[in-house]
């Protein structure tokens, strides 16, 4: 399965700004991509590539005053299956989880385990241990929080989403990984494309998505706390213990973004024509037109 990906921001900036950008499919998916992927920047500036500290690709910039505009596009082969699931997957011990692992035990800026610890563990301290439990709290988050734009804003946290009920899909995914982290199960913030590929089509514009990895029996699987369904065609950009680490942009001085395009969909498959005529089948392949 082929995807088309990709984005168009533009931001109006009133005196030069130094930039991060974290617009880049993850390293681990970039073998997916049908082409060299750069961003596009007008006006032409160069991009410092780096990798932080979780293994994602960074770019920087110093952003001069007026329009800035960053773009990219690519075709992206997908399996086309769903989310891998395993129901017998195990939660390990604290003390057998591998070191790189430990990190998503802990609180962070989104995620203050210290004020939903009693919370999670009165909720959910009784369900099966392992998947039964990760899919137990992945399903409350579900059914207890309304989903909506409008909701949105730059300082909710974990807790106050457990509160007022309500969030985008970033405030879905604080509120899982954290019940996740006070119950000793790693669990780590992803953003990038997730189309409508599938499913219904969903009648509002198309954003860069956010859901959970949940290290189990060794191994992450993806859980989406505002989906709660397998889907198909997740693309990671970034990783991370919370949306501070994975800001799409981070400017350290003022900017406006005034146009926010994501594209994420998938090419459909060229059909395939079946000729009635026995001449024409008679033609070898490599002849036909």
């Amino acid at each position: 399965m082929l995807i088309r990906i990709g984005f168009d921001l533009v931001f109006e900036i009133p005196r030069p700004v130094p930039m991060l950008l974290m617009l880049y499919t993850h390293p681990s998916q970039v073998g997916g991509l049908r082409d060299v992927e750069n961003i596009r920047v007008e006006p032409q500036l160069p991009i410092w590539d780096f990798t932080d500290s979780f293994g994602n690709r960074c770019g920087r910039i110093v952003a001069p005053t007026g329009t800035l505009r960053l773009q990219n596009e690519n075709v992206f082969a997908d399996s086309g299956q769903l989310d891998v699931t395993n129901p017998s997957a195990r939660q390990l011990e604290v003390a057998d989880l591998p070191p790189d692992a430990l990190q998503f035990l802990l609180g962070s800026r989104y995620c203050e385990t210290d004020r939903l610890s009693d919370v999670a563990w009165s909720l959910f301290g009784s369900t099966p241990i392992g998947w039964g439990r990760v899919k137990a709290v992945c399903d409350w988050v579900h059914d207890h929080v309304r989903f909506g734009y409008e909701f949105a804003r730059p300082t909710k946290t974990a807790y106050d989403v457990y509160i007022e009920r309500r969030g985008v899909c970033r405030d879905f995914s604080h509120l899982l990984i954290t019940m996740l982290r006070c119950l000793n199960i790693p669990a780590r913030y992803v953003t990038g494309y997730l189309g409508d590929i599938g499913v219904p089509p969903c009648p509002l514009p198309m954003d860069f998505s956010a859901w959970t990895e949940v290290f189990l029996d060794g191994q992450w699987y993806a859980f989406d706390g505002r989906h709660n369904m397998p889907r198909i065609g997740r693309i990671a950009m970034a990783r991370g213990r919370d949306a501070t680490d994975v800001a799409l942009t981070t400017s350290f001085g003022p900017t406006t973004l005034t146009k926010f395009t994501v594209v994420t969909d998938e090419i459909p498959a060229p059909a395939v024509q079946v000729s009635l005529n026995p001449i024409a089948q008679s033609i070898p392949a490599a002849a036909a037109i």
